[in-house]
């Protein structure tokens, strides 16, 4: 076998399903080998939304995405969408083309230091400077993606190695690396002063992360929550860790949170972060979670822990297993006062609610809050809903309703069009389960090409696109910070989104009238087939 043949053979005893990618000729050996196997490929219309596409998988299956591109412009278009995963900790393994090793640092035809130039955001890369290495790299970058914290690793291939032949074939049985051993089981001092301090406090809190997730520790948490009546609250990364109707669950926190859920960090005496970076979006003063208060840091990255706020009790383990531990022994405390106090604040926060003043919307447009909650009120109860980025992702993040489903974003870059690709990723990984991509017109025209994946391989995308006109997240500052002052803001009126539809096979519907709702959302998901719903939103729409 040749160096493709070989990187192919590591990604089978891997278990891989879908390679997303778009070829070039550095690359071309490989898809060569991979047309020897059961691996689908599938064609993205861009590179950056292979690594969306690999994304969605990835949050869904639970499983490494992997993409593949060539060389040059092909591995930098891939540059965002790496950069999205590593600020989510999305395990992923990205495969690039690379000029023959004898040319690189030639500035030859569409070579690029891929390597060098994604060194901030992966966890690591590899370029493959001999064939025998192929085996020992894929099984280390499959290894370092999907353990510890996790995240994207790049392997650069240049095209003579992939062309090399094979002296002998064998992947490591097992991974050692001397600098590379992330801890999984939490120090059982940690967690026993962990126990001893829920069983003192009055107040606690968990405020839970993407973290829970990434280690698949929902249920785990869930049954810590029930089990000792100890409230939550989570970060936008943390979204659906529990469901949003969950009566111990209140709310997200942070500038775009709800008040119940920053109340309750604010009042706590004991406050856990699951999972959780303690970033600016979700507590824009780390003061908040240390002063007067007992900050429990549970995580499995050490270096996370401390970086932004100081815990007194830190933590480093995987969460689904540090929760194993602490669900062996309750805490055997009766926080029902403080149960109470957040009742009071959710019935008060309501009522403020009910209490604003409406906004006078221009007619033929709707509210897209009650949009949001109707629609993931009527989708199935282990539905995927990703929000894109702008004013529909804040919106979502207020009013989606998320039962035993997944919410996804992009929370830590916040890269706006990573919604339909995502989704498309996620309905590959769970073709069985509802999958709705949310966007607003801006996020929609920078990733509509991939219309054209979708519709190549018959998945049955549906997607919204919150429709303003504009690039409602920057006018809205630039209402506030500039005083109406817009620039490069407006989208120009286009385009024809039914002619769209139709061009690329989907269902078309438009929802502009309140009283139409019902029967619009009946329509979007009556069946398993690719549609594109267009809502009007009103350009003033605050989120």
């Amino acid at each position: 076998m040749n160096g493709a043949d070989a990187a192919v053979k590591c990604l089978e005893a891997e278990g891989v399903q879908y390679v997303f990618g778009y070829p070039g000729v550095a690359i071309c050996p490989f898809f060569n080998s991979i047309l020897n196997t059961d691996i689908r490929t599938i064609l993205v219309r861009q590179e950056q939304n292979a690594a969306h596409e690999a994304s969605g998988y990835a949050r869904i299956s639970g499983r490494t995405g992997v993409a593949a591109v060539t060389s040059g412009p092909g591995a930098e278009n891939l540059i965002t969408g790496i950069a999205t995963a590593f600020a989510d900790s999305i395990p992923m393994v990205l495969i690039t083309g690379q000029v023959d090793s004898g040319q690189m640092g030639s500035d030859v035809f569409q070579e690029a230091d891929i390597s060098g130039a994604c060194e901030s955001f992966v966890k690591y890369s590899y370029i493959v400077r001999s064939v025998q290495d192929i085996p020992r790299i894929f099984r280390e970058a499959f290894y370092i993606a999907g353990t510890g914290r996790k995240g994207p690793v790049l392997i650069d291939f240049p095209c003579d190695v992939q062309k090399e032949t094979l002296r002998s074939f064998a992947i490591p049985d097992a991974v050692s690396m001397r600098t590379y051993r992330p801890t999984v089981k939490g120090n059982t001092v940690q967690i026993r002063k962990v126990q001893k301090e829920l069983a003192h406090a009055r107040r606690p809190l968990l405020c839970l992360g993407g973290g829970v997730h990434l280690s698949g520790a929902c249920h785990q948490v869930r049954e810590f929550v029930e089990k000792n009546h100890i409230p939550a609250v989570c970060t936008m990364m943390g979204l659906s860790a529990l469901p949003t109707d969950h009566p111990l669950f209140y709310g997200m926190v942070g500038n775009n949170g709800q008040s119940t859920a920053n109340h309750a960090m604010n009042d706590a005496d004991v406050v856990i972060m699951v999972g959780a970076r303690v970033a600016d979006r979700s507590i824009n003063r780390p003061a908040v979670i240390t002063e007067n208060k007992t900050l429990i840091h549970i995580d499995v990255d050490p270096a996370e822990i401390g970086k932004n706020a100081g815990p007194n009790i830190p933590l480093v383990g995987d969460i689904a297993a540090v929760f194993d531990e602490l669900l062996k022994e309750p805490a055997a405390a009766d926080y029902s006062a403080w149960l109470d106090t957040l009742e009071l604040y959710r019935r008060r926060a309501v009522h403020e609610k009910a209490a604003e003043k409406p906004h006078q919307r221009r007619a033929g447009t709707v509210d897209p809050r009650a949009f949001i909650r109707n629609l993931t009120q009527s989708m199935e109860k282990d539905a995927v809903y990703v929000a894109d980025v702008g004013q529909n992702q804040l919106w979502s993040c207020e009013n989606a309703v998320i039962r035993e489903g997944r919410f996804l974003t992009s929370g830590g870059m916040g890269t706006m069009g990573y919604s339909i690709g995502a989704a498309i990723g996620a309905k590959l990984a769970a073709p069985g389960r509802q999958v709705a991509a949310v966007c607003g017109d801006g996020a929609f025209q920078m990733a509509m090409m991939e219309l054209g994946t979708a519709a190549q391989y018959d998945i049955p995308l549906k997607i919204v696109v919150m429709r303003n006109n504009t690039l409602g997240l920057v006018r809205q500052h630039q209402h506030l910070a500039y005083h109406d002052r817009y620039s490069v803001t407006d989208l120009g009126g286009g385009p024809d989104f039914a002619k769209l539809a139709e061009a690329y096979g989907m269902r078309y519907l438009k929802l502009d009238r309140e009283e139409d709702t019902e029967s619009i959302i009946r329509t979007f998901l009556e069946r398993d087939v690719p549609v594109l719903l267009e809502v009007e939103v009103d350009p003033d729409e605050q989120a």
